[in-house]
């Protein structure tokens, strides 16, 4: 089931970041404190199929995730393939482009919001994805990760997966892992629903992030 042992290891964590928010920072975060990655990888997406209308140009999102995830303890690589790819983006492409990428004996981690885990039955190839990676969610307040939450065939597919994350970090690929107690509940709807109103949420958004979002006038009605 799982992959060859492996040397290095490389989170990976991608998203519209239409903005990025702390729920983001928090969620790479939790996964570094726990698997200590050699590297977190972060992947705005291009034009991704299940979104639409990206309000923020790809220049001004990746500048955002730039200032976002400054201050982590593992170096951060902002990888623009998505952006960069002409056709719609599906993680399954993005995996075996990392895949080829990085090698046969990384282990490369794809980190999940537990409301992407909600729907990933409906993602592109979704079982494959374990081919080239582990995948990683964090639960949040409103998605438990119960099995009432999420897809039977989830569910099944991560309960037979399940690995330690002594076993992520040291082997390739083909594990599933669901942490809880990740206490955030921030949505990017409603950050841009504030700006738009002239609010400032603070409590909400780096304060890096914030700044550029002013200086740049985003997000406004």
């Amino acid at each position: 089931m799982a992959g060859q042992t492996a040397g290095r290891c490389v989170a990976v964590l991608g998203g519209s970041f239409d903005p990025v928010h702390n729920g983001h920072v928090l969620l790479a975060e939790h996964f570094v404190q726990l698997l200590r990655p050699d590297e977190l990888r972060v992947i705005p997406t291009g034009n991704p199929w299940q979104k639409h209308g990206l309000q923020a140009s790809p220049a001004d999102r990746v500048e955002m995730v730039r200032r976002a995830f400054d201050t982590q303890q593992v170096p951060v690589v902002i990888d623009e393939q998505e952006i960069r790819r002409a056709s719609a983006t599906y993680t399954i492409d993005t995996l075996r482009a990392l895949r080829a990428e990085l090698g046969p004996d990384v282990s490369i981690v794809f980190l999940m919001g537990a409301d992407q885990l909600l729907h990933l039955d409906t993602w592109q190839h979704w079982k494959e994805l374990f081919d080239y990676a582990h995948l990683c969610a964090a639960s949040r307040p409103g998605f438990a990760l119960a099995e009432a939450h999420v897809p039977p065939a989830v569910m099944a597919e991560f309960q037979h997966r399940r690995g330690a994350p002594q076993d992520i970090r040291s082997t390739a690929h083909g594990y599933g892992y669901l942490a809880s107690g990740l206490a955030v509940d921030i949505s990017s709807t409603e950050i841009r629903a504030q700006l738009q109103q002239g609010l400032r949420p603070d409590s909400l958004i780096p304060a890096g992030v914030l700044d550029y979002i002013q200086q740049q006038h985003l997000y406004q009605s």
